[in-house]
Protein backbone atom coordinates (compact mmCIF):
# COMPACT_ATOMS: atom_id res chain seq x y z
CA UNK A 1 0.00 0.00 0.00
CA UNK A 2 1.50 3.47 -1.04
CA UNK A 3 1.40 5.69 1.48
CA UNK A 4 1.58 9.46 0.40
CA UNK A 5 4.34 11.73 2.49
CA UNK A 6 2.88 15.42 3.30
CA UNK A 7 5.52 17.76 3.12
CA UNK A 8 5.94 21.65 4.29
CA UNK A 9 5.81 24.08 1.28
CA UNK A 10 8.89 25.28 2.27
CA UNK A 11 10.63 22.08 2.69
CA UNK A 12 12.27 20.45 -0.22
CA UNK A 13 11.63 17.11 -1.54
CA UNK A 14 14.18 14.20 -0.23
CA UNK A 15 16.36 13.40 -2.99
CA UNK A 16 15.59 9.73 -4.55
CA UNK A 17 18.40 9.23 -7.28
CA UNK A 18 17.56 5.82 -9.14
CA UNK A 19 20.38 3.97 -10.89
CA UNK A 20 19.10 1.31 -12.60
CA UNK A 21 15.44 0.84 -14.28
CA UNK A 22 12.45 0.38 -12.36
CA UNK A 23 8.89 -0.20 -13.45
CA UNK A 24 7.43 3.26 -14.96
CA UNK A 25 4.63 2.86 -12.60
CA UNK A 26 6.63 2.43 -9.83
CA UNK A 27 8.93 5.45 -9.94
CA UNK A 28 5.58 7.26 -10.97
CA UNK A 29 4.40 7.23 -7.49
CA UNK A 30 7.26 8.42 -6.20
CA UNK A 31 7.00 12.13 -7.32
CA UNK A 32 4.90 12.99 -5.27
CA UNK A 33 6.90 12.33 -2.11
CA UNK A 34 10.39 12.78 -3.62
CA UNK A 35 12.20 15.04 -6.02
CA UNK A 36 13.48 12.04 -8.08
CA UNK A 37 16.85 12.10 -10.54
CA UNK A 38 17.73 9.17 -12.20
CA UNK A 39 21.36 8.34 -13.27
CA UNK A 40 22.86 5.22 -15.07
CA UNK A 41 24.39 3.31 -12.58
CA UNK A 42 26.94 1.62 -14.63
CA UNK A 43 28.77 5.28 -16.05
CA UNK A 44 30.75 5.74 -12.72
CA UNK A 45 31.32 8.80 -13.39
CA UNK A 46 27.44 10.22 -13.86
CA UNK A 47 27.13 7.77 -10.45
CA UNK A 48 29.43 9.61 -8.63
CA UNK A 49 28.63 13.17 -10.00
CA UNK A 50 24.45 12.17 -8.81
CA UNK A 51 24.99 10.89 -5.72
CA UNK A 52 26.15 13.96 -3.68
CA UNK A 53 22.45 15.32 -3.43
CA UNK A 54 21.18 11.72 -2.71
CA UNK A 55 19.22 11.07 -0.05
CA UNK A 56 17.80 7.35 -0.72
CA UNK A 57 19.79 5.45 -3.93
CA UNK A 58 17.72 2.72 -5.46
CA UNK A 59 19.73 0.46 -7.06
CA UNK A 60 19.40 -2.94 -9.24
CA UNK A 61 22.73 -5.12 -9.94
CA UNK A 62 24.38 -2.78 -12.42
CA UNK A 63 24.96 0.06 -9.85
CA UNK A 64 27.99 -0.86 -7.40
CA UNK A 65 27.97 1.06 -4.08
CA UNK A 66 31.23 1.07 -2.52
CA UNK A 67 33.10 3.05 -0.39
CA UNK A 68 33.77 5.81 -2.75
CA UNK A 69 29.94 5.78 -3.66
CA UNK A 70 29.41 6.28 -0.13
CA UNK A 71 32.01 9.08 0.53
CA UNK A 72 30.83 10.94 -2.43
CA UNK A 73 26.88 10.80 -0.72
CA UNK A 74 27.31 13.07 2.61
CA UNK A 75 23.52 12.98 3.01
CA UNK A 76 22.85 9.43 1.70
CA UNK A 77 20.45 7.94 4.30
CA UNK A 78 19.31 4.40 2.50
CA UNK A 79 20.32 2.20 -0.46
CA UNK A 80 17.73 -0.11 -1.93
CA UNK A 81 17.96 -2.65 -4.09
CA UNK A 82 15.65 -3.87 -5.62
CA UNK A 83 16.58 -7.79 -6.01
CA UNK A 84 18.15 -10.24 -3.89
CA UNK A 85 21.69 -10.18 -3.59
CA UNK A 86 24.08 -7.64 -2.22
CA UNK A 87 27.46 -8.58 -3.89
CA UNK A 88 27.45 -4.85 -5.67
CA UNK A 89 26.57 -3.36 -2.43
CA UNK A 90 29.65 -2.77 0.61
CA UNK A 91 27.42 -3.35 3.45
CA UNK A 92 30.15 -3.07 6.29
CA UNK A 93 30.60 0.29 4.85
CA UNK A 94 27.47 1.53 4.52
CA UNK A 95 26.93 0.47 8.29
CA UNK A 96 30.16 2.60 9.41
CA UNK A 97 28.39 5.32 7.65
CA UNK A 98 25.40 5.74 8.97
CA UNK A 99 23.45 4.06 5.60
CA UNK A 100 20.50 1.48 6.28
CA UNK A 101 20.56 -1.33 3.13
CA UNK A 102 17.62 -2.89 1.86
CA UNK A 103 17.04 -5.17 -0.16
CA UNK A 104 13.88 -7.59 -1.43
CA UNK A 105 14.93 -11.12 -0.04
CA UNK A 106 11.84 -13.38 -1.15
CA UNK A 107 10.67 -11.25 -4.36
CA UNK A 108 11.83 -13.84 -6.69
CA UNK A 109 11.73 -16.69 -5.55
CA UNK A 110 8.96 -18.32 -7.23
CA UNK A 111 10.56 -17.22 -10.51
CA UNK A 112 14.41 -18.97 -9.40
CA UNK A 113 12.53 -21.70 -8.53
CA UNK A 114 10.65 -21.79 -12.08
CA UNK A 115 13.69 -21.54 -13.98
CA UNK A 116 14.88 -24.18 -11.59
CA UNK A 117 12.39 -27.26 -12.64
CA UNK A 118 12.51 -25.83 -16.41
CA UNK A 119 16.55 -26.24 -16.96
CA UNK A 120 16.27 -29.88 -15.50
CA UNK A 121 13.72 -30.50 -18.04
CA UNK A 122 15.61 -28.64 -20.61
CA UNK A 123 18.59 -31.36 -19.62
CA UNK A 124 16.29 -34.26 -20.03
CA UNK A 125 14.94 -33.41 -22.69
CA UNK A 126 17.84 -32.10 -24.49
CA UNK A 127 15.34 -29.00 -25.43
CA UNK A 128 18.18 -26.30 -26.52
CA UNK A 129 20.46 -28.53 -29.17
CA UNK A 130 17.11 -29.52 -30.34
CA UNK A 131 15.44 -26.14 -30.92
CA UNK A 132 19.17 -24.79 -32.54
CA UNK A 133 18.07 -28.15 -35.03
CA UNK A 134 15.46 -27.02 -36.15
CA UNK A 135 16.02 -23.44 -36.46
CA UNK A 136 19.14 -24.27 -38.54
CA UNK A 137 16.71 -26.17 -41.00
CA UNK A 138 16.98 -29.43 -39.79
CA UNK A 139 14.61 -32.90 -38.60
CA UNK A 140 17.07 -34.68 -36.55
CA UNK A 141 14.02 -36.68 -34.15
CA UNK A 142 16.57 -39.70 -33.25
CA UNK A 143 19.30 -37.25 -32.44
CA UNK A 144 17.64 -36.29 -29.33
CA UNK A 145 16.48 -38.88 -27.39
CA UNK A 146 16.09 -38.01 -24.02
CA UNK A 147 14.90 -39.26 -20.48
CA UNK A 148 12.01 -39.06 -18.32
CA UNK A 149 12.27 -36.94 -14.90
CA UNK A 150 9.86 -39.78 -13.29
CA UNK A 151 11.82 -41.98 -10.81
CA UNK A 152 14.58 -40.27 -10.82
CA UNK A 153 16.17 -38.49 -7.17
CA UNK A 154 16.36 -34.62 -7.17
CA UNK A 155 19.12 -34.04 -4.53
CA UNK A 156 18.64 -29.98 -3.14
CA UNK A 157 21.54 -27.85 -1.49
CA UNK A 158 19.96 -26.07 0.38
CA UNK A 159 16.29 -26.01 1.86
CA UNK A 160 15.60 -22.19 2.33
CA UNK A 161 12.28 -20.87 0.38
CA UNK A 162 13.75 -21.62 -2.66
CA UNK A 163 14.88 -25.42 -2.29
CA UNK A 164 11.67 -25.51 -0.61
CA UNK A 165 9.49 -24.44 -3.76
CA UNK A 166 11.39 -26.13 -5.97
CA UNK A 167 10.84 -29.30 -4.24
CA UNK A 168 7.15 -28.41 -3.95
CA UNK A 169 7.25 -28.02 -8.52
CA UNK A 170 8.87 -31.47 -8.74
CA UNK A 171 6.68 -33.59 -6.38
CA UNK A 172 4.17 -33.99 -9.11
CA UNK A 173 6.59 -35.10 -11.50
CA UNK A 174 7.08 -38.40 -9.16
CA UNK A 175 10.51 -38.47 -8.05
CA UNK A 176 12.52 -39.58 -5.10
CA UNK A 177 13.02 -35.38 -2.97
CA UNK A 178 16.03 -35.39 -1.41
CA UNK A 179 18.10 -32.73 0.41
CA UNK A 180 20.91 -31.22 2.85
CA UNK A 181 20.86 -28.32 4.66
CA UNK A 182 22.86 -28.29 8.06
CA UNK A 183 20.66 -25.45 8.99
CA UNK A 184 17.73 -27.96 8.68
CA UNK A 185 16.40 -30.65 10.72
CA UNK A 186 15.66 -34.13 9.16
CA UNK A 187 12.28 -34.15 10.65
CA UNK A 188 11.75 -30.59 8.90
CA UNK A 189 12.45 -31.95 5.53
CA UNK A 190 10.04 -35.31 6.29
CA UNK A 191 7.26 -33.04 7.14
CA UNK A 192 7.66 -31.41 3.57
CA UNK A 193 7.98 -35.20 1.72
CA UNK A 194 11.72 -35.05 1.46
CA UNK A 195 14.86 -37.27 2.74
CA UNK A 196 17.52 -35.34 4.28
CA UNK A 197 21.21 -36.66 4.17
CA UNK A 198 24.34 -35.60 4.45
CA UNK A 199 25.93 -34.18 1.42
CA UNK A 200 28.86 -36.60 0.48
CA UNK A 201 25.48 -39.42 0.47
CA UNK A 202 23.27 -36.59 -1.36
CA UNK A 203 26.03 -35.91 -3.95
CA UNK A 204 26.61 -39.82 -4.84
CA UNK A 205 22.39 -41.00 -4.91
CA UNK A 206 21.20 -38.09 -6.67
CA UNK A 207 20.49 -37.65 -10.45
CA UNK A 208 19.92 -34.44 -10.28
CA UNK A 209 21.73 -32.15 -8.45
CA UNK A 210 20.50 -28.05 -8.18
CA UNK A 211 22.34 -25.79 -5.81
CA UNK A 212 20.14 -23.32 -3.60
CA UNK A 213 22.74 -21.70 -0.59
CA UNK A 214 23.89 -18.31 -0.54
CA UNK A 215 27.12 -17.61 -1.40
CA UNK A 216 29.69 -17.34 1.93
CA UNK A 217 32.99 -18.10 2.77
CA UNK A 218 31.42 -21.35 4.02
CA UNK A 219 29.82 -22.71 0.61
CA UNK A 220 32.13 -20.71 -1.71
CA UNK A 221 33.69 -23.96 -3.89
CA UNK A 222 31.73 -25.97 -1.64
CA UNK A 223 30.52 -28.64 -4.66
CA UNK A 224 34.34 -29.24 -6.03
CA UNK A 225 36.69 -31.47 -7.53
CA UNK A 226 36.12 -34.19 -4.60
CA UNK A 227 32.40 -33.42 -4.38
CA UNK A 228 32.26 -34.15 -8.52
CA UNK A 229 34.33 -37.29 -7.68
CA UNK A 230 31.07 -38.84 -5.83
CA UNK A 231 28.52 -38.28 -8.36
CA UNK A 232 27.20 -41.28 -10.56
CA UNK A 233 27.89 -40.37 -14.80
CA UNK A 234 24.19 -40.43 -14.99
CA UNK A 235 24.16 -37.13 -12.36
CA UNK A 236 22.79 -33.61 -13.99
CA UNK A 237 23.80 -30.65 -11.85
CA UNK A 238 21.78 -27.05 -11.48
CA UNK A 239 23.06 -23.76 -10.58
CA UNK A 240 20.62 -21.16 -10.01
CA UNK A 241 21.82 -19.70 -6.94
CA UNK A 242 25.30 -17.72 -7.21
CA UNK A 243 28.51 -18.08 -9.11
CA UNK A 244 31.19 -19.77 -6.94
CA UNK A 245 29.42 -21.93 -5.26
CA UNK A 246 30.50 -24.81 -7.56
CA UNK A 247 33.79 -25.12 -8.49
CA UNK A 248 33.53 -24.36 -12.02
CA UNK A 249 36.63 -25.69 -13.24
CA UNK A 250 36.38 -28.70 -11.65
CA UNK A 251 32.74 -28.76 -13.49
CA UNK A 252 34.57 -28.54 -16.56
CA UNK A 253 36.46 -31.24 -15.83
CA UNK A 254 34.16 -33.75 -15.21
CA UNK A 255 32.00 -32.43 -18.20
CA UNK A 256 34.69 -33.13 -20.51
CA UNK A 257 35.70 -36.70 -19.18
CA UNK A 258 32.18 -37.73 -18.90
CA UNK A 259 31.88 -38.16 -15.14
CA UNK A 260 28.91 -37.03 -15.01
CA UNK A 261 26.06 -36.28 -17.81
CA UNK A 262 24.98 -32.30 -17.77
CA UNK A 263 25.05 -29.13 -15.98
CA UNK A 264 22.43 -26.00 -16.46
CA UNK A 265 24.18 -23.09 -15.14
CA UNK A 266 22.18 -19.66 -14.85
CA UNK A 267 24.92 -18.00 -12.65
CA UNK A 268 28.86 -17.94 -12.93
CA UNK A 269 31.84 -16.76 -10.96
CA UNK A 270 32.60 -14.22 -13.36
CA UNK A 271 29.83 -12.88 -15.21
CA UNK A 272 29.59 -12.72 -17.77
CA UNK A 273 31.95 -16.06 -18.41
CA UNK A 274 34.25 -14.86 -21.32
CA UNK A 275 36.96 -16.76 -20.21
CA UNK A 276 35.15 -20.33 -18.62
CA UNK A 277 34.78 -23.10 -20.66
CA UNK A 278 31.86 -24.43 -19.67
CA UNK A 279 29.68 -22.49 -22.05
CA UNK A 280 31.34 -24.24 -24.96
CA UNK A 281 30.23 -27.60 -23.66
CA UNK A 282 27.31 -29.59 -25.91
CA UNK A 283 26.71 -30.59 -22.20
CA UNK A 284 25.97 -27.43 -20.80
CA UNK A 285 22.97 -25.40 -20.31
CA UNK A 286 23.47 -21.97 -20.17
CA UNK A 287 21.33 -18.53 -19.63
CA UNK A 288 22.13 -14.87 -18.77
CA UNK A 289 21.35 -14.91 -15.00
CA UNK A 290 17.77 -14.65 -15.64
CA UNK A 291 16.53 -16.21 -12.10
CA UNK A 292 14.82 -13.21 -11.48
CA UNK A 293 14.00 -11.79 -14.48
CA UNK A 294 10.55 -11.80 -14.74
CA UNK A 295 7.81 -8.58 -14.95
CA UNK A 296 6.56 -10.40 -11.67
CA UNK A 297 9.52 -10.77 -9.87
CA UNK A 298 11.19 -7.35 -10.78
CA UNK A 299 7.72 -5.38 -9.62
CA UNK A 300 7.76 -7.22 -6.33
CA UNK A 301 11.29 -6.22 -5.58
CA UNK A 302 10.99 -2.53 -6.51
CA UNK A 303 7.61 -2.43 -4.67
CA UNK A 304 9.38 -4.08 -1.87
CA UNK A 305 12.05 -1.80 -1.47
CA UNK A 306 10.39 1.69 -2.63
CA UNK A 307 7.90 0.93 0.14
CA UNK A 308 11.51 0.22 2.71
CA UNK A 309 12.31 3.92 1.42
CA UNK A 310 9.24 5.58 2.31
CA UNK A 311 9.15 4.24 5.69
CA UNK A 312 12.71 5.25 6.57
CA UNK A 313 11.53 9.00 5.82
CA UNK A 314 8.29 8.61 7.55
CA UNK A 315 10.02 7.09 10.71
CA UNK A 316 8.00 3.92 10.16
CA UNK A 317 10.15 0.12 10.48
CA UNK A 318 11.59 -0.66 7.55
CA UNK A 319 11.66 -3.67 6.50
CA UNK A 320 13.76 -6.00 4.31
CA UNK A 321 17.16 -3.78 6.56
CA UNK A 322 20.29 -5.72 5.94
CA UNK A 323 21.84 -4.06 8.14
CA UNK A 324 20.05 -3.74 11.30
CA UNK A 325 22.93 -2.87 13.70
CA UNK A 326 22.74 0.83 12.03
CA UNK A 327 20.23 1.55 14.14
CA UNK A 328 21.87 0.83 17.29
CA UNK A 329 25.50 1.20 16.34
CA UNK A 330 25.94 4.48 14.88
CA UNK A 331 24.36 7.70 14.99
CA UNK A 332 21.52 8.62 12.56
CA UNK A 333 22.51 11.08 10.18
CA UNK A 334 21.05 14.24 10.29
CA UNK A 335 17.26 13.97 9.77
CA UNK A 336 15.72 15.58 6.84
CA UNK A 337 12.04 16.74 7.59
CA UNK A 338 8.99 15.36 4.87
Amino acid sequence: MTTTMTASTTTPRPVLLISDPLPARLTAELHGDFDVRQCRGADRAALLDAVRDAEALVIRSATKVDQEVLDRAPRLRIVARAGVGLDNVDVEAATRAGVMVVNAPVSNITSVAELTVGLILSMFRNLPAAAASVRAGEWRRADFQGSELSGKSVGIVGFGRIGQLVAERLAPFEVELLTHDPFVTPEFAYAHGVAWLPLDELVATADVLTIHVPRTPATTGLIGERELALAKPTMRLVNTARGGIVDEAALARALAEDRIAGAALDVFATEPPVHSPLPHLDSVVCTPHIGAGTAEAQDRAASTVLDAVRGAFLGRPVHGLANPAVLTGNAPKEAVAV
